[in-house]
């Protein structure tokens, strides 16, 4: 792989300044642009992708396509396959990099006259000859190498720090949720400032931050505040990384190889039968959009900020049908319990796009993020928590764990653990049965039966 790298840097350092773009418009365009086929994938949705996703575009042949018009009938004509070799790496970093490479040094001879219709052409050779130390003008291969140090063949195409971040929060404000989005680049604007309080200039390259500095900033993350943050923050980084990578801006996401923290998961008390019963009647008298809200949680098993995002239009009640908008997921169809239908009032008067749950109640526009739509709502019921001497550890999201709890008690009465499991994958939206099993086991949701008789 370092003798083809070798190879296409030589190319670059011959052509790249020979050839503007008059070439392309002073004649009628005679080939595309070459392009790059990745195992029909969109090779910048690469780590949203998964592992089978991958290993299927990998199992393909990776290669570099571009038309050219033929001679005889004027149209463009679908030329023969550029592989490279890429095709024998069986990593995307290694193979996509070939290629890339590949497809710059087709363009530029492309746009210096190279015909693939001509007797006897060959790429390969056309490529060779152009590096042909005997040419006039052309100095030999190993010449040009001495001339030119080797910091900056590798730094020629470097972008800045700045210029890296603007791309990678670009990218993602168009592709995470409005909730997501501010968190991540909160995440990042703190890394930019502690660059700065470390000396790094924004203007320098990309290439100036490497594993032992991200590491060093990781660190200064966990001593201000705690492991799970300083792995979340790891996370963002990672996808900050990973972006770059994507977009062929860095070789490789070094963030993946920094080790994640132990760190002792935040609990959510479950509520017993009678402080259920005894919030409910409370809720019912002083607040019933909260406990219509609290209603969505327990029996549709939403998650608060899953509540939040909801619309008139998503609730079918002819139908008995929930449509969710989940975190970077497609909508899900949800049943609506007759439980909670019977709980839900009258909608047909609200325009369709209305939010379910506003500031003022029921139904209405709301125009803040869902992050702030979520605290109000926590707050809110902290209200309840304070009324009845309730802990930090009784939250919204107890209700989820609860009710869950219950369900899944209630069904292993009369049936297999595998049993209760499918049917409750299917009501709980859990994209997994892995995922679901670790859930129960983080609820304490199956418990065993007295074993007081196995101790006498």
């Amino acid at each position: 792989m370092r003798a083809i790298r070798f190879f296409m840097s030589s190319i670059f350092l011959h052509l790249r300044n020979v050839y503007e773009n008059e070439y392309v418009f002073c004649m009628k365009m005679n080939f595309s642009e070459p392009k790059i086929y990745t195992g029909a994938v969109d090779i910048s949705q690469w780590s949203t992708l998964s592992k089978k996703q991958q290993k299927e575009s990998l199992g393909k042949d990776w290669y570099v396509y571009y038309s050219f018009r033929d001679p005889k009938t004027g149209k463009l004509k679908r030329q023969s396959q550029i592989k490279a070799g890429a095709n024998r790496y069986k990593d995307k970093e290694s193979r996509y990099h070939i290629l890339k490479q590949m497809q710059k040094a087709l363009a530029i001879v492309l746009r210096e006259g190279f015909d693939p219709y001509q007797e006897n052409a060959s790429l390969i050779e056309y490529l060779e000859n152009r590096l042909d130390p005997q040419k006039e003008k052309e100095p030999a291969l190993e010449t040009t190498l001495k001339q030119v140090p080797e910091q900056k063949i590798r730094t020629e195409n470097v972008i800045s720090i700045a210029d890296a971040f603007s791309l990678v929060l670009e990218t993602k404000e168009r592709v995470l949720s409005e909730g997501s989005f501010p968190q991540f680049k909160s995440r990042i604007e703190r890394f930019k400032k502690w660059l700065a309080s470390e000396g790094f200039k924004l203007k320098e390259g990309i290439d100036q931050i490497d594993k032992k500095l991200v590491i060093r900033y990781l660190n200064s993350v966990l001593q201000s505040s705690s492991a799970r943050n300083r792995n979340n923050t790891r996370t963002d980084l990672g996808s900050l990384f990973q972006t770059l990578e994507d977009n062929d801006v860095i070789q490789h996401n070094f963030v993946r190889k920094i080790n994640v923290l132990r760190a002792i998961p935040t609990r959510h008390k479950s509520y017993t039968p009678e402080l259920l019963e005894t919030i409910d009647n409370h809720l019912s008298e002083n607040d019933p959009v909260l406990r219509l809200f609290i209603q969505f949680i327990c029996y549709n098993f939403l998650r608060p900020v899953e509540v939040c995002r909801l619309k008139i239009k998503d609730i079918d009640v002819t139908d008995k049908k929930l449509y969710l908008k989940a975190k970077n997921q497609p909508v899900k169809t949800k049943i609506i319990p007759d439980i909670l239908l019977k709980e839900i009032p009258d909608l047909t008067e609200f325009d369709k796009n209305d939010f379910l749950f506003t500031v003022d109640g029921i139904g209405g526009v709301w125009f803040t993020s869902e992050s702030n739509k979520r605290n109000f709502y926590t707050k809110r019921f902290k209200k309840v928590k304070d009324h009845f001497g309730l802990g930090g550890d009784y939250t919204m999201y107890s209700f989820r764990h609860t009710f869950i709890t219950k369900l899944y008690r209630e069904l292993a009465k009369n049936a297999s653990p595998f049993e209760v499991k499918s049917k409750l994958k299917l009501i709980t939206g859990h994209s997994s049965m892995k995922a679901l099993e670790q859930y129960l086991r983080d609820i304490d949701a199956a418990l065993p039966e007295d074993y007081s008789k196995l101790l006498e």
